[in-house]
């Protein structure tokens, strides 16, 4: 009796250090790591991206810290700053004014560009794969480049109730009070602008993208859940797939593949398996009576699936196990986690407070900057245009028509559908004088072939700019290498270098550049991507200018040089 006794305690005791009670033993080390003195009241939820922290404050100022807790940067914004920061793949921080003016800041807290929207900003913004920027302004949504030029515009005819969802395949998920037919309706918006509507007769908690196919990647409908607890397909289709109801009033939900996770107001935290239409399992959370439904919001990826609000986190294991649990006190808005395990929490003592949770960081693709994108758009190799097999398309008015066309849609930000479209043709014109040298049609002049390539900086992005570095490579005539030294410099964004490693090319021996106008281009758009994307392509520009100002080089590049490089300190 006594053995067994024994043998009892022992195997609790086993237990009990493997899987230690996830709320007493984390909430008695839930000690911050480091805080750090903010100046000011945090405002919104900080953004964590690329080992950094970024945090609006109320003075209209943004800081940015490292993961260890080092001061990187203050910028002043110059007035009051609407509650809301978000930060590219790249490291690029998007705040807006209360007086709608949007305003992105490199990695290194330097102002890029700035934009009036026309309204204030009405949540976080949210990035697309090729760094394009989906924009929240109330009853309406504008889609930007990654350069501050905009590329189209929604209008709703409704406010927007919840902040924009990454829909899983480059566009993002809205939901609308009253939609055109006066129900609630969810839209799920592709990059381009083009919505796919479901309406409902019951205005939804959340709607998150699922997988239902073979291929648990696809995220081919939506998962809708409602304030009764009841849960429901979308398909693109159209059809509706009643599922399962759970117990309780939802406040917030995320999915990943064909399982869906939706933490309750009454601080349960359900995993349920949408294939199955079931329930596997319920834990306890940190979220009680205090919370309001809108600060609660969770992440959910292969290390497990995580809930936030206002006044704590909690930490689930996919397959249930409370990973840990913490309460926080006076926070003056809900907090962030990062990639590398640590939650930030603005207090309402003007202190930045960073806890280390978990010691595990995710496992994901990364470039020189951050995160690697999900998946491409396709606009580095689109399809052809709808001019291509036209015989006379290379003609001189020809051109004219087509080029003023897109312009005209490119100054009125209304390129929307048609952008595969225009940036096929746009590439076609440019990159002429480098494919089918033996073609009957006519050769498309200097002229025709530089202003595609104006214009395609507008309309361009990370996937462009691998076309555009290989017409810098190719072309002869220096006019048009100039256009797309420039075209790249506009974009701004060269995440793997492979632009700057082609002005390198150039200038370094045994390259050599004679062309004047060729150099200034260099020169400005080198100084632009340093700008946009800081060290340590930056680092690697900085020297590329420092070879284009010696003596050997004409006076203008010089006094070019010297202009840039003086920005850049």
């Amino acid at each position: 009796m006594r053995f067994s006794i024994f043998f009892i305690g022992l195997v609790c005791l086993f237990f009990s250090a493997v899987y230690p009670p996830a709320a007493g033993a984390q909430e008695a080390r839930a000690e911050p790591v480091w805080r750090q003195a903010l100046g000011g009241a945090a405002i919104g939820v900080p953004a964590a991206q690329v080992e950094s922290v970024a945090v609006v404050c109320d003075g209209g100022n943004l800081r940015c810290y490292s993961r260890g807790g080092s001061l990187l940067w203050n910028y002043f914004a110059g007035g009051r700053l609407s509650p809301y920061v978000s930060r590219s793949r790249e490291g690029t921080s998007y705040i807006a004014r209360t007086n709608g003016t949007l305003i992105a800041v490199n990695r290194s807290g330097r102002e890029l560009w700035r934009v009036s929207l026309g309204s204030p900003l009405s949540g976080p913004v949210l990035t697309g794969w090729d760094g394009r920027i989906f924009v929240p302004l109330g009853n309406r949504t504008a889609c930007y480049t990654a350069g501050g030029y905009r590329l189209w515009n929604s209008e709703f005819g409704s406010r927007i109730q919840s902040g924009l969802v990454p829909d899983g395949r480059g566009g993002f998920i809205v939901i609308l009070e009253s939609g055109s037919g006066g129900t609630p309706e969810i839209r799920r918006i592709n990059q381009f602008g083009e919505a796919l509507v479901h309406r409902t007769d019951t205005l939804p908690r959340a709607a998150v993208p699922v997988s239902t196919g073979e291929n648990p990647g696809t995220a081919d409908a939506l998962a809708v859940v409602y304030p009764d607890g009841s849960v429901e397909i979308r398909t693109d289709a159209g059809e509706t797939l009643p599922l399962l109801r759970i117990s309780g009033t939802p406040a917030a939900a995320v999915s990943r593949g064909d399982s869906l996770a939706v933490a309750m107001t009454d601080g349960t935290a359900v995993l349920c398996s949408l294939r199955e239409g079931t329930v596997l399992w319920t834990g306890e959370t940190h979220i009680s009576s205090r919370d309001s439904p809108g600060d609660i919001s969770m992440l959910y990826d292969e290390r497990g699936i995580y809930i936030l609000s206002k006044y704590g986190a909690a930490g689930f294991s996919e397959d249930g196990r409370r990973l840990w649990i913490i309460r926080i006190q006076g926070a003056a808005s809900p907090p962030a986690f990062s990639d590398e395990g640590l939650l930030y929490s603005g207090g309402g003592d003007w202190i930045l407070y960073a806890y280390r949770l978990e010691e595990r960081i995710r496992n994901v693709r990364q470039s020189i900057y951050g995160p690697a994108p999900e998946a491409s758009y396709g606009l580095g190799n689109p399809p052809p245009s709808s001019h291509s097999g036209y015989y006379y398309r290379n003609e001189e008015e020809e051109l004219k028509k087509n080029l003023g066309t897109i312009e005209d849609a490119v100054r009125r930000g209304s390129v929307g559908l048609l952008e595969p479209e225009y940036i096929a043709y746009l590439m076609e014109v440019a990159g002429s004088g480098t494919a089918n040298p033996g073609s009957s049609r006519p050769e498309i002049h200097v002229r025709y072939r530089a202003e595609a390539l104006r214009i395609l900086s507008f309309l361009g992005s990370r996937e462009t700019i691998p076309f555009l570095t290989r017409v810098f490579r190719r072309e002869q005539d220096p006019t048009v290498k100039a256009a797309a030294a420039d075209a790249i410099g506009r974009i701004g964004v060269d995440p793997d270098g492979i632009a700057l490693g082609a002005f390198a090319e150039m200038v370094f021996p045994p390259g050599f550049i004679s062309d004047e106008r060729l150099l200034l281009s260099i020169v400005t758009s080198t100084a632009a991507l340093c700008r946009f994307s800081g060290p340590p392509l930056s680092d690697a520009g900085v020297r590329l200018l420092v070879s284009l100002g010696t003596d050997d080089k004409p006076p203008a590049v010089r006094t070019r040089v010297q202009r840039e490089l003086a920005t850049l300190r």
